[in-house]
């Protein structure tokens, strides 16, 4: 065999080496592209969120606005693009003792504006009656859930399904019975006494659909106040149980059980003809929690435009009152205020009462449709950019959306100025 030139074992060894430089270079500058790529899109998320921001910002300016025109005294201060503070003025009466934290109600409230835009846009998608479907796919929804919606069961659980399914089964359709925007227009009627002290029943009536609360009596008697036309009742558990008197002969309004149905609640079922439901809401952490802010979530739920009527949001309430009887106790009117206040100025209700039919009643100062969509886009957005970065969607994970919805195609707003 002919031996190797000897000129030939450094030329291999340039060739390893050249390939060797090769390998580096294209190394290199794999990893000065990937840097570039990765700066650009650093600087183009910098540069959507500043755009995010500035948006929410703006629209922070207009609720701002909108609370110092129709807030009766209530002033927004804000502290970033989501977060301000409702403050009331200086001699608020402040007489009311909140029970839950052993304390006298304060004058000032913090809200995130975002989160708040996002909870209320939820309810544009959602149904608020519970379902067979509902259990059927949510976890352990036969299991634990249901149970929970039955007072005293008599077991910690639903092991023994037939047992919960003689409890539920007249109260739970396959599907949901109603469907987001299905109806124009909504009153929401409390149970207020101010409501006695302007006529707005042809005007309730005028809705697509009325929800009244509880026992509220629809007669004659208060029928230039609060209107004739009954569609929906929101009812808690003791109301429930009298459910056939405060029916009383009307077929086809629809009964709502807000918390939990009862072995009793049964046989009244069978004798009435009118459709009866659980309710199924979001919970709320914070703002007004009673039976006023649920009848409203089940009005989100099914209509475009919700007014309400016959609530605690006027200045000089010294005690809670009832247009039909005498006064129980009531929730913390001054929370409550602030937190209807807020949600008109984000555009998910609009106010009706005494001080407020005294003047022009439009809603030019409420933000417009366009700017309402354009928030909702971005706080989504800055949602969904802080849920990535933190690899979940939060509470708004497991959301199911119906219809246009999403960043780009926010759901239709209903439009305050029409």
């Amino acid at each position: 065999m002919r031996p190797l030139h000897p000129s030939s074992r450094p030329s291999s060894n340039r060739m390893r080496f050249t390939l060797f430089h090769l390998i580096c270079a294209a190394v290199f500058f794999s990893l000065f592209v990937f840097g570039i790529q990765s700066s650009l899109f650093a600087g183009s998320r910098r540069i959507s969120n500043n755009i995010h921001i500035q948006i929410l910002s703006d629209f922070q300016s207009s609720v701002q606005q909108c609370m110092a025109n129709r807030g009766f005294g209530i002033t927004a201060h804000i502290i970033d693009h989501c977060k301000l503070i409702l403050k009331f003025p200086e001699g608020t009466n402040s007489t009311w003792f909140n029970t839950q934290f052993k304390k006298f109600e304060a004058l000032e409230y913090s809200y995130d504006v975002c989160e708040t835009i996002l909870l209320w846009e939820q309810y544009r998608n959602i149904t608020t009656v519970l379902t067979r479907e509902y259990l059927d796919v949510r976890p352990d929804g036969w299991l634990n859930y249901a149970a929970k919606r039955i007072a005293q069961l008599g077991a910690k659980d639903c092991s023994n399904r037939t047992l919960c399914e003689e409890h539920l089964n007249l109260l739970l359709p396959a599907k949901p019975p109603f469907h987001p925007r299905q109806f124009q227009t909504c009153a929401v009627v409390g149970n207020s006494g101010d409501l006695l002290k302007t006529e707005f029943g042809e005007e309730i009536d005028s809705h697509d659909v009325v929800i009244r609360e509880n026992e509220a009596p629809v007669n004659k008697k208060y029928a230039k106040y609060v209107g004739l036309k009954r569609d929906f009742r929101l009812v808690v558990r003791g109301a429930a149980r009298n459910m056939v008197t405060i029916l009383n002969g009307s077929d086809d309004e629809v009964l709502i059980i807000k918390s939990v149905t009862h072995r009793d609640f049964n046989a009244m079922i069978k004798s009435i003809r009118n459709p009866v439901y659980l309710f199924q809401g979001i919970v709320l952490r914070r703002g007004a929690k009673g039976t006023g802010m649920k009848s409203i979530e089940l009005a989100l739920s099914m209509c475009d435009i919700v007014d309400i009527y016959g609530f605690t949001v006027d200045p000089g309430y010294t005690e809670w009152t009832r247009y039909f009887s005498t006064p129980r106790k009531g929730h913390n009117p001054l929370q409550g205020r602030a937190y209807y206040q807020l949600l008109e100025c984000l555009g998910v209700i609009r106010i009706h009462s005494p001080m407020r039919a005294e003047r022009k009643q439009d809603w030019s100062d409420v933000p417009s449709r366009e700017m309402i969509s354009r928030a909702h886009a971005a706080a989504l957005r800055l949602q969904k950019g802080q849920a990535d970065q933190a690899g979940d969607l939060g509470q708004f994970g497991n959301c199911k959306v119906w219809g246009n919805g999403g960043p780009e195609n926010s759901g239709p707003f209903q439009d305050l100025q029409t």
